[in-house]
């Protein structure tokens, strides 16, 4: 009996997720052919316009997260977010596809670095740049770009691998992130995200349901000055070390909540 109910419900869940999956799909059509026109056509500056839609993807997320827990597809525990309320740079590392997904949620005035190739897409191109999200073209130019959005009150969200996390393998972090923190002068909000048991990491496509429901757990630290690193001779020793030290801290965290 316990069997079936079991197969049951890992059914459920994965109709649930296939659902969800084209939940955000749709939303991603429609978004940029309702939303981002009305945005446009709003009187208001250019900053207040993309104030606007970053509240929209926002809240779009915030009901996207609530919908896949009402569905049964995950649950979750949230720990220590009070603290995003006055965040500069924020740092996660990036075990799951939808980790941006839950931390704009619980950021509203959340700008991101996003990848090149999402501005060339016609459904994503609209929302990205009316959002006034930061392309990640060169270094440089997001590095001047996290500047301008932190004087923006913007809280900035970066993962510092670069890519997802391998499930059972140490976090290892790129210099990129502590690159920003350190030419913008930015004090870092770490978050830990832990996702029980794995799911879509790079190894796993969005129908390998698990066996059981995921459990996300957000855990967003204490915040982390960079003044120290700017004390440092030059920009790359410094970047280099607040590098070294997050990937320790990060791997800690892990290993504190397994």
């Amino acid at each position: 009996m316990n069997g079936l109910l079991a197969h049951i419900n890992h059914g459920w869940r994965w109709i649930a997720t296939a659902f969800s999956f084209c939940v955000f799909g749709l939303g991603g059509i429609l978004l940029p052919l309702f939303a981002v026109p009305v945005l446009y056509v709003m009187p208001g500056t250019e900053r207040q316009r993309e104030r606007r839609a970053q509240g929209v993807i926002h809240h779009s997320f915030r009901f996207y997260i609530g919908m896949m827990k009402f569905l049964g597809v995950l649950s979750y525990e949230l720990v220590g977010v009070d603290k995003l309320r006055k965040a500069q740079l924020i740092l996660a590392n990036h075990p799951s596809l939808i980790d941006v997904i839950f931390l704009i949620s619980l950021v509203p005035n959340a700008n991101c670095v996003v990848k090149g190739g999402l501005v060339r897409n016609p459904f994503t191109r609209g929302p990205i740049k009316t959002a006034g999200y930061i392309i990640n073209e060169s270094s440089e130019s997001v590095i001047s770009a996290a500047s301008e959005a932190f004087a923006k009150a913007d809280a900035l969200i970066i993962f510092p691998e670069g890519t997802r996390t391998t499930p059972q393998q140490p976090v290892s972090l790129k210099r990129g992130a502590a690159n920003v923190a350190i030419r913008a002068a930015a004090d870092i909000t770490p978050v830990v995200i832990e996702c029980v048991p794995t799911t879509l990491s790079k190894e796993n496509r969005w129908y390998h349901v698990p066996s059981k429901k995921v459990h996300f757990r957000i855990k967003v630290c204490k915040e982390i000055p960079v003044a120290p690193y700017l004390a440092e001779k030059a920009p790359s020793v410094g970047a280099r070390k607040l590098t070294a030290d997050l990937t320790e801290y990060f791997n800690k965290e892990l290993v504190q909540y397994e």
